[in-house]
């Protein structure tokens, strides 16, 4: 008989939703050990996080998550709230010996985010970071073949992530749907919200990155806040740009925006090796286009199509 795993979700928003679809998916799609049972979503609203449970099947609802981390019948608690509150709640599942599922990015800044990790090692608590780009099977297999050296010395790492959804000087900072772009709740921008997926990735596939230099633009410098009604200065970063070098040598560029107009989420990352190079898009996310040095004419350049003996 499976052992039941039983989700404490916190937070109803977009994520929450996302995750939520996933928790009542996975039993069809893969064999574990586990049994995900939806025990209970927490949010501030008692009329709203009452219909999200009803809507997508937990079993009870709290409107404290403090409440929420403390129940005994709860093994995991899924962190969906703004980057504000990640490092609070993480640390009191520390308290209360809950497995911690967080959104990304981690904290607010690097000394909160170190201090999280300490406390969690220390625990010995399982834990995870959603950085989902890793578990989609392309990115998995590009991961391999860097693994299995294919690609010989690798030369450099690309990778940017552009978006184009707050161009508008109309748009107003902070609330809800906004806290993206209030410091205080995100503490960053499209550092935290975007480069935090393409660094995952890319430490993943090739490796600790050693040295970096950036540069941050701020496009709009004053929007009004939701809670104030008011102008107010922007201090999150709307582009950021930076070089990396990797502990294999190899050199690297990242770019984010979400001043790209046209751009609603592209994410693309290419790696260059003596032998071969790797090329990923998320809108053609299952597929992986590569370059074979060693094969002759037209036939170098492909777009590999995943297959089920490629993965792990």
């Amino acid at each position: 008989m499976k052992k039941e795993l039983r989700i404490g979700l916190i937070g109803y928003g977009f994520m929450g939703r996302t995750h939520s679809n996933a928790y009542s998916q996975v039993g069809h799609f893969f064999d574990s050990g586990h049994t995900v049972v939806r025990q209970a979503v927490c949010g501030r609203d008692g009329e709203k996080v009452k219909a999200f449970a009803e809507k997508w099947g937990y079993a009870s609802f709290e409107t404290d998550w403090r409440k929420l981390v403390a129940r005994e019948d709860i093994d995991a608690i899924d962190i969906c709230t703004p980057n504000d509150s990640h490092a609070e709640i993480a640390l009191e599942c520390v308290k209360h010996g809950k497995m911690i599922l967080c959104e990304k990015p981690l904290a607010l800044n690097g000394a909160q985010g170190e201090e999280m990790v300490k406390a969690v090692e220390a625990s010995k608590l399982p834990n995870l970071v959603w950085y989902n780009y890793r578990f989609l099977p392309a990115v998995t297999l590009a991961k391999n073949i860097v693994a299995a050296g294919e690609l010989g010395r690798i030369f450099h790492y690309r990778a940017n992530f552009l978006q184009d959804w707050t161009i508008s000087e109309e748009l107003p900072q902070g609330g809800a749907g906004l806290w993206r772009l209030d410091a205080a709740a995100a503490g960053s921008g499209v550092t935290g919200d975007l480069l935090a997926h393409c660094i995952d990735t890319a430490r993943w596939i090739n490796g600790d990155i050693v040295s970096v230099t950036a540069m941050t633009e701020t496009f709009i410098k004053e929007r009004v806040h939701t809670a104030t009604g008011e102008k107010q200065p922007v201090t999150i970063d709307d582009a950021c740009a930076f070089l990396a070098r990797f502990e294999n040598g190899s050199l690297a560029i990242f770019e984010s925006t979400r001043y790209a107009r046209g751009h609603k989420a592209l994410y693309t990352f290419e790696i260059n090796g003596g032998k071969k190079s790797l090329f990923w898009d998320l809108h053609d996310l299952n597929r992986l286009s590569y370059f074979d040095h060693g094969v002759p004419g037209v036939s170098q350049i492909a777009r590999r199509p995943l297959r089920r003996e490629a993965l792990p």
